[in-house]
C-alpha cells in the first residue's frame, strides 16, 4: 500500500518532507536545505524535493522511485503567483510522484498547522514577510509577496540590511547615533561597519548573513535604543496590517484566529505579539493569535489527508506526531 500523503514545505532556508498513512501516522520524516524555485529555478528545486521525497521513502522501508504516494500536497515557498502555482503543478505532475497533487504557497501550510479547520488568516515572517487568509466558504485573500515591487516591507533579511543601513549611516556622520553600530560591528567581529560592507561587496561575506541581524535588532530594540525600536515597532505594524486586510476582505470579524509562524517570529519576535494582538483586535476585538509552535510541514500533511477525506482520527493523529 503506497502512503496517503507525501507532505512538503518547502521554506527559503528548508525544506521538510514527510510521509504520512491514512490513519495520520508519520512513516518517514525527512530535512533539506531551502530550494525555492525563485532562488534556484524550478527544474533544480524538483531535482531537490525528488531527493528528500526518495529518502523518504527509503526510510520508510519503501521502493525509492516514484510513486511516493496517493497525494502530494507541496506547500512551497516561491508558490507566489498563479503562473508559478502552475508551472510547479506541471513540473511535479510529470514526475508521477503521486496519483493527485496540490502546489500552494507555504502559508497554507501555517494556516492549516495552527487551525483546526485551514479558515483563519496566517502570516510567516521568516527570511521574508507573507499572509494568506481563507474563508469557511472558500474565498482566499493573498499578497503577490515578491518584495518591495509588491509592496512588502519587513522580515529577517529585510531587518538584517536595515540594522547594517542604520550601523552604517551612523559610523559615517549621515545618520543618528544608534546602538546598532557597536552591536553589528562586534557580531561580525570587525573594526567597523564599513568593513562589513567592503566583505559583503567583495564576496567575503555571503548577503545571507545578514538574516543574522535580526535577533541582534531585537536585542538593541529591548535595550531601549530609539531606531531599532522603531524597525521593530514597523514589523508589528506590518504584520497586523496584514493580517487586519485580510480580515476585512473576508469578513472574518467574528472571533477569527490568526496564525503566527517563521524563524522572525519564533525567536525574539515573539515579543511582538501582544502588539499585533492589539492591532488586529482593531478589526475583529474577538480575535485569537496563535504563534504556531508545530512545523508548518505538518499542516501541509494535514491539507494532503483534508484532499484524500480523511477523517478526524487521522488529523488528530498527526497533529499528535508533532509533539
Amino acid at each position: 500500500m503506497k502512503p496517503a500523503v507525501l507532505a512538503i514545505d518547502g521554506g527559503n532556508s528548508k525544506t521538510d518532507v514527510l510521509l504520512v498513512a491514512d490513519d495520520g501516522s508519520v512513516l518517514a520524516s525527512v530535512r533539506g536545505p531551502g530550494a525555492s524555485p525563485q532562488h534556484v529555478g524550478v527544474q533544480r528545486c524538483m531535482e531537490a524535493l525528488a531527493e528528500l521525497a526518495a529518502k523518504a521513502a527509503a526510510q520508510a522501508g519503501l521502493p525509492a522511485g516514484p510513486p511516493f504516494a496517493r497525494h502530494t500536497a507541496a506547500c512551497l515557498a516561491g508558490a507566489d503567483l498563479p503562473r508559478e502555482e502552475e508551472d510547479l503543478r506541471r513540473a511535479m505532475a510529470e514526475l508521477g510522484w503521486s496519483d493527485t497533487l496540490s502546489v500552494d504557497n507555504d502559508t497554507f501550510a501555517l494556516l492549516r498547522a495552527g487551525t483546526d479547520d485551514g479558515v483563519g488568516v496566517a502570516v510567516v515572517c521568516g527570511a521574508g514577510i507573507n499572509s494568506v487568509g481563507v474563508a469557511a466558504d472558500g474565498r482566499v485573500s493573498r499578497f503577490p509577496a515578491i518584495g518591495r515591487i509588491s509592496g512588502d516591507w519587513g522580515g529577517g533579511a529585510f531587518l538584517g540590511q536595515e540594522a547594517l543601513w542604520w550601523a552604517v549611516r551612523a559610523e559615517d556622520g549621515r545618520g543618528a547615533p544608534t546602538e546598532l553600530l557597536p552591536a553589528v560591528v562586534a557580531h561580525f567581529g570587525t573594526r567597523s561597519a564599513a568593513e562589513v560592507v567592503e566583505a559583503l561587496h567583495f564576496g567575503e561575506l555571503d548577503h545571507d548573513v545578514l538574516h543574522q541581524l535580526c535577533p541582534l535588532l531585537f536585542d538593541v530594540a529591548e535595550a531601549g535604543d530609539a531606531i531599532a525600536t522603531e524597525l521593530v515597532d514597523r514589523q508589528a505594524e506590518e504584520i497586523g496590517l496584514l493580517a487586519s486586510v485580510s480580515l476585512r476582505r473576508l469578513g472574518l470579524l467574528d472571533a477569527p484566529t490568526v496564525v503566527l509562524g517563521g524563524g522572525v517570529l519564533a525567536g525574539a519576535g515573539r515579543r511582538l505579539l501582544p502588539d499585533i494582538h492589539r492591532r488586529c483586535a482593531k478589526v475583529a476585538p474577538e480575535v485569537e493569535v496563535r504563534l504556531v509552535e508545530s512545523p508548518p510541514v505538518i499542516g501541509a500533511g494535514l491539507l494532503g489527508l483534508d484532499r484524500i477525506g480523511a477523517g478526524r482520527a487521522a488529523l488528530d493523529n498527526l497533529r499528535r506526531s508533532a509533539g
